[in-house]
């Protein structure tokens, strides 16, 4: 039985032997393979909500919905836009405008995530772990140098390896915009263009 027990022990040591080494290469990872990973997960949503504010006190709150594959609703004080595909709804004053826009203009001004489709382009530092909302999160430093005006964020990973909160500085004027994100592939959060 002692024979067995020790044959059994030895064949198991030699299995988790390559599950040790891939764990430990995993924790090794550079912080850009991080933010590919992260980039990659946060892509894959079907859904999910931003709220975005302005260093420029001129430039409005916004709250934003989305919902794969290209499906938005964009909450501001002057009313909500809806965009579905390459068509835009606007709702102001209770009347609503359907606008056409031309194709691929969405991908242009998504800026909750392009970031995360634009890690390649960065240069990505590891700043440790700090706390945001009484929980701990990574936090990364990412900057951009490509284009005329370079940016530099800085993004908090929550614990379930989603971005929970981004800073980003640079681009037109120099302001810092922030945009804080949540309810991850929430089947509640529904698109349909206004009536």
């Amino acid at each position: 039985m002692s024979l067995l027990r020790s044959v059994i022990a030895r064949r198991l040591g030699w299995m988790l032997v390559p599950l040790s080494l891939f764990a430990a290469t995993a924790a090794w990872a550079s912080p850009k393979e991080d933010l590919k990973a992260l980039s990659v997960k946060f892509l894959a949503l079907r859904s999910y909500h931003v709220s975005m504010e302005n260093s420029d006190k001129r430039m409005p709150k916004m709250d934003m919905d989305f919902v794969a594959p290209n499906r938005y609703r964009m909450r501001m004080p002057m009313g909500t836009q809806y965009v579905i595909g390459d068509t835009m709804y606007m709702s102001i004053d209770g009347r609503t405008m359907r606008v056409p826009m031309p194709k691929g203009t969405v991908s242009q001004w998504r800026e909750a995530d392009r970031c995360f489709r634009e890690i390649d382009k960065m240069q990505v530092e590891a700043l440790g772990v700090e706390t945001l909302n009484g929980k701990p999160a990574k936090k990364y430093r990412m900057t951009q140098n490509t284009g005329k005006t370079p940016t530099s964020s800085i993004l908090w990973v929550a614990a379930d390896g989603y971005p929970a909160k981004i800073q980003t500085t640079g681009g037109h004027g120099g302001t810092t915009m922030t945009i804080h994100y949540s309810r991850f592939n929430d089947p509640a959060i529904r698109i349909e263009p206004p009536k």
